[in-house]
């Protein structure tokens, strides 16, 4: 947990600590590849001046050979070490460009915008400037699907657990930045489903001969080695041994061919998910959820990190095949290739059915890693005080929380169940962005999150909206159709769940007269099937509903003209409104 007092502070502080530590690994760098250069002369000229001595010419290269695989897995260390440094760096730059409003970098999530979705269109939850790209930090593919579904699930269940794993989180924001900075170290693109797939459904080749026939080449062609170095045997008789070493591999070179494809392409994921995994098993959570989930990565006999890293450790070996010289050596006196394909084959048998859940947990962690994030960055947001009977929303200073702080305005709702409002107001005195406001919270709330408000009582309940109405055709008859579809399908929601229903000037596809008494229709139709929500529209005549119905109740924002300006104060407001503004503004812009 940082020491800082505001999230700016914190993010300061670690790239100031993360630079100092790069700096130190740059030097170490340099100093290593000089050594590694020595250590490369050093085999040469052992060959060079031991020339004919063949004890001397393998004691130089064997030698040389070990001390250059340790200095290059050192090597490899260092800029990994590296690497992760640079990309703590980069992370913290990123949360302050945040913090400044500047989430341009971020993906925007444009791919998972639905306009068929309850509501995740209508309130700006993907795309450009949605609140996908300015809460979402997931690293892998997997955890971005899994945070977007958290975002569009509508759930309502077990929400006082999600705050606490989401306040735990918010704690730990070193841990959520390691877990991150591993997962960005390497660009996974096959995806998770596929290598489930290739994992579920892959059929072994390797003959049970092969199983056991590599260790004993491998015994013979070392002690062959020896007696070389020995001058027992010649040359030509460790050559033949090593050509039919070679022969061997060759009568399966298709099959293993196949498979090295297959594993080359997901490597890397291994590679970085059982760093993820041991990040996890090491986690020192308290909230249950959390707890939970990490139960699931810890087996009592081998911890899944170490399976999964034996896995990357294979197919890494496997992949040492691309050097053409350690791959041609390896296969002609060990039977390299074979040896590989054997050990994952055991692998896959012995652990393919626990692969599903391990990555199910990392893509949840990863999502909620976002969650703690966002919490992190907003210590003055509260979580909403669960209720379960009486009224859904009573917040105070509700705000939209991608406003500047300078310039949102807050407001205060009470909304109690089966209440609907009527809001009325001037074109830009800031209807659409209350409507949108009071959702977000909604979602925000059922997800687990903080909101942007000084205090909020909530009763969780699931959200529906019809806000916005996109259609690719420009005719009126079919726009109009497309409004009637999405009232439809709220009418048909309410038949099945309770729900809070947000509406924004709807039926906008037809003439004002039909509009108006369509509107009020519906609106009476909504309430006497006990509906909770808000209507926002420029009919007046809507209002009058509210002088019947005693679950209707009149709001508005107000705008108002003082020295010939329009003036907005955005403030929610009960009863009517009486002020509008298009005749001013025709007038004002000189349109009319």
């Amino acid at each position: 947990m940082n020491t800082m007092n505001t999230p700016q502070e914190f993010y300061d502080s670690q790239i100031k600590s993360h630079s100092n530590s790069l700096n130190k690994i740059k030097k170490q760098l340099a100093t290593s590849s000089i050594i590694r250069l020595f250590v490369f002369l050093g085999i040469i000229a052992g060959i060079y001046f031991g020339y004919p001595n063949t004890q001397i010419i393998l004691g130089s290269i064997i030698t040389g050979i070990i001390i250059f695989i340790f200095m290059v897995n050192r090597h490899t260390d260092l800029s990994y070490t590296k690497n992760k440094l640079q990309k703590l760096i980069d992370l913290n730059q990123l949360e302050l460009d945040v913090l400044n409003n500047d989430f341009s970098k971020l993906p925007t999530g444009k791919e998972f915008i639905d306009s068929a979705h309850e509501y995740s269109h209508d309130i700006d939850l993907f795309g450009d400037r949605s609140f996908f790209q300015y809460t979402n930090r997931t690293a892998t593919n997997a955890g971005k699907q899994e945070f977007a579904q958290l975002l569009r699930s509508n759930h309502i269940e077990a929400i006082k657990d999600k705050q606490d794993a989401i306040i735990n989180l918010s704690k730990l924001a070193i841990w959520r930045q390691e877990f991150t900075a591993i997962a960005s170290l390497v660009d996974v693109s096959i995806p998770i489903s596929k290598i489930q797939t290739w994992l579920q459904k892959y059929t072994p080749f390797v003959p049970k001969i092969m199983r056991i026939l590599p260790t004993i080449v491998s015994v013979i062609s070392v002690t062959l080695l020896v007696l070389l170095f020995l001058e027992v045997i010649t040359f030509q008789m460790f050559l033949i041994w090593f050509f039919i070493g070679l022969g061997i591999t060759g009568s399966q070179l298709k099959k293993i061919n196949n498979l090295y494809s297959d594993a080359n392409k997901v490597k890397d994921t291994f590679e970085q998910y059982y760093k993820l995994v041991d990040l996890i098993e090491k986690g020192d959570f308290e909230s249950e959820l959390l707890q939970k989930k990490q139960q699931e990565v810890i087996n009592k006999k081998e911890k899944a990190s170490l399976i999964l890293k034996q896995f990357a450790s294979i197919l890494n070996a496997f992949d040492q095949r691309n050097n053409m010289m350690f791959g041609i050596f390896a296969n002609g006196l060990f039977l390299w290739d074979i040896i590989q394909c054997y050990r994952i084959e055991k692998w896959i048998a012995a652990h393919h059915h626990k692969v599903d859940q391990w990555f199910e947990v990392i893509a949840f962690f990863d999502a909620y890693n976002s969650l703690g994030n966002f919490a992190f960055n907003n210590p003055t947001y509260v979580y909403p005080e669960l209720v379960k009977e009486g009224m859904i929303i009573q917040a105070q200073e509700l705000g939209h929380p991608m406003l500047k702080t300078t310039k949102r305005v807050d407001n205060d709702i009470t909304i109690d169940k089966e209440e609907f409002f009527i809001i009325t107001g001037a074109n830009m005195a800031g209807k659409s962005t209350f409507l949108r406001t009071v959702a977000l919270q909604i979602v925000m709330a059922n997800i687990g999150l903080p909101v942007c408000a000084k205090s909020c009582t909530y009763r969780p309940i699931k959200l529906i909206t019809s806000m916005r109405t996109s259609d690719s055709l420009s005719d009126d008859a079919s726009y109009f159709f497309s409004e009637l579809t999405q009232l439809k399908r709220i009418v048909d929601a309410l038949h099945k769940d309770e729900y809070f229903i947000i509406l924004d000037e709807i039926l906008k596809g037809t003439n004002s007269k039909d509009k108006a008494a369509g509107s009020r229709k519906f609106v009476e139709k909504l309430v006497k099937a006990k509906a909770t929500g808000i209507i926002a529209t420029h009919d007046l005549s809507l209002c009058e509903i509210a002088s019947e119905l005693s679950n209707v109740k009149n709001r508005f924002f107000d705008a108002q003209i003082i020295n010939d300006e329009l003036y907005f104060d955005y403030k929610f407001k009960d009863g009517v409104c009486q002020n509008m503004n298009a005749s001013f503004l025709l007038n004002k812009m000189g349109i009319v």
